[in-house]
């Protein structure tokens, strides 16, 4: 648990928009030192020079998180600024939907990379260096914060390559804060599992590499972007939000943050089809009219 942030180092990837970008506005506000890294050069850009306008140390790197290279890179620069981070958010995440069996390879490739890979080079490169922080002084406290979602956690349809990235992080994080409670009690950590927030998540493909491309979309495709475009600019509850329930579970030493806890319901009732051995439940059982649309729509010649 970090009590009292001023003056410690936050890692945050994806920090040029959405969660990333509201979470080093909080941080650059309570004082720390900042490693943005994003993608998106122009959007980074104007991340960094917004919160080194607030007077805190900023440390900015355009990267692509699924590259191990420029993830190792980035450790380095990080190690040689500031030392071992004690907070860091692997954030980055793209989306995409389509019928499961419709994701080409350079779709499976672009989303796990991003979203799992990401992930995993944030656990494996800092995770090392705040374990030998904390053992060499023992004031130090660390948090890894892992972004999945609440598709780590469900299953709902047409969107079955996103669903597989989000839950291996969330099976990552688990095992992760598991792991930690063997070795140590200085570093945590969580994962944070939204649900439709207004981000720029659903118009991730402005930013997937050229050797990535997937062609024509599928009408699945096209119709989950629909219904993803809709769902997340319609969310009430905001980025920002968000970013404050993330700093507060760190400070508590909580693992599971939500953005909308009454989803839950929704994961006990699979979590039930589990355990008794039950087919999965109809996500659109209590919106029949929801799925009879997403039917008609596929089914359509």
């Amino acid at each position: 648990m970090i009590k009292d942030f001023a003056g410690k180092t936050a890692v945050l990837t994806g920090a040029g928009s959405g969660f990333g970008l509201e979470m080093a506005r909080l941080g650059a506000r309570m004082g720390m030192n900042l490693v943005l890294a994003d993608v998106q050069q122009d959007a980074l850009a104007r991340a960094a020079a917004e919160v080194q306008a607030l007077g805190v140390q900023v440390l900015a790197q355009q990267l692509d998180v699924s590259d191990a290279a420029q993830m190792e890179h980035l450790a380095e620069r990080t190690h040689e600024r500031f030392g071992a981070p004690h907070l860091v958010f692997n954030n980055a995440g793209v989306g995409a939907g389509g019928l499961v069996w419709e994701n080409t390879v350079q779709d499976w490739r672009w989303v796990l990379g991003v979203n799992l890979w990401g992930v995993i080079h944030g656990v494996r490169l800092f995770t090392p260096m705040m374990l030998e922080a904390a053992q060499e002084d023992a004031a130090f406290r660390g948090h890894i914060v892992n972004t999945a979602s609440m598709a780590g956690l469900l299953n709902a349809p047409n969107m079955g390559v996103y669903n597989v990235s989000k839950h291996a992080v969330v099976s990552l994080s688990e095992t992760l804060y598991q792991d930690l409670a063997l070795v140590t009690d200085r570093v945590g950590a969580s994962v944070l599992c939204p649900f439709f927030v207004p981000t720029g998540i659903s118009q991730s493909q402005r930013n997937r590499p050229g050797e990535l491309a997937s062609g024509r979309p599928t009408r699945s495709q096209l119709i989950g972007q629909a219904m993803s475009d809709k769902a997340v600019s319609s969310g009430k509850v905001t980025a920002a939000e968000v970013a404050q329930a993330v700093f507060q579970a760190v400070a508590d030493g909580q693992f599971y943050i939500y953005s909308h806890p009454k989803a839950i319901a929704s994961v006990q009732t699979r979590m039930e089809d589990v355990i008794l051995a039950s087919n999965p439940t109809d996500p659109f059982a209590h919106k029949p009219e929801l799925g009879e649309q997403l039917r008609q729509a596929l089914r359509e010649v």
